[in-house]
């Protein structure tokens, strides 16, 4: 495993607090409301961001926005190479996404074969209206062309560079921060 110093904190709870409230007015203007909207988390801290903008999305509608969660295991491009160490989760969407206006949520952006993959199992469940992405961090470097609709913050990153999100959820913590790794 290669080394990994801590390189800059880019975000703590209130920058994370703010990042997914802003999101949320976002997706409910472009949207024009919560009508017909559904959040569909990305495993693993996608669903926890999923599950925070759908319930600041009811604070400010006052509607409840129903939230699903996708593992994208099968779905990615190198499964045959990494089976082995693959940590399958369930898909759970309970509510059919067709005609829907689908936001995919996700912690980073960084080449779009998660998010390639999110929407091909998406697809499996019917066939959406709309879908959009939203993630808390988009850090460039893409291999596919896609982008994410609703943006937390822009990091520009080196490939020798990582970008974790640590959610409270998962980690005990919100806070998101760059990592180097060291060459060996």
């Amino acid at each position: 495993m290669p080394k990994m110093i801590e390189k800059a904190e880019i975000m703590n709870k209130e920058g994370i607090e703010r990042s997914l409230t802003r999101i949320a007015h976002e997706i409910l203007e472009r949207n024009k409301g919560a009508e017909n909207l559904a959040l569909i988390g990305i495993w693993t801290r996608g669903i926890y961001l999923a599950r925070r903008l759908a319930e600041k999305i009811s604070q400010i509608e006052k509607k409840e926005v129903p939230v699903g969660m996708i593992d994208i295991t099968f779905y990615r491009d190198d499964v045959r190479q990494n089976l082995p160490k693959a940590e399958i989760q369930r898909t759970d969407i309970p509510f059919s996404t067709t005609k829907k206006k689908v936001v995919l949520v996700d912690d980073v952006l960084f080449t779009g074969r998660s998010i390639r993959a999110a929407i091909d199992g998406l697809i499996d469940f019917g066939r959406p209206e709309v879908i959009q992405l939203a993630v808390l961090v988009d850090r460039g470097h893409r291999e596919l062309p896609i982008r994410a609709d609703y943006v937390g913050r822009n990091i520009p990153t080196s490939l020798s560079e990582t970008v974790d999100v640590m959610l409270e959820e998962k980690d005990g913590i919100d806070r998101v921060v760059i990592r180097e790794i060291l060459p060996e």
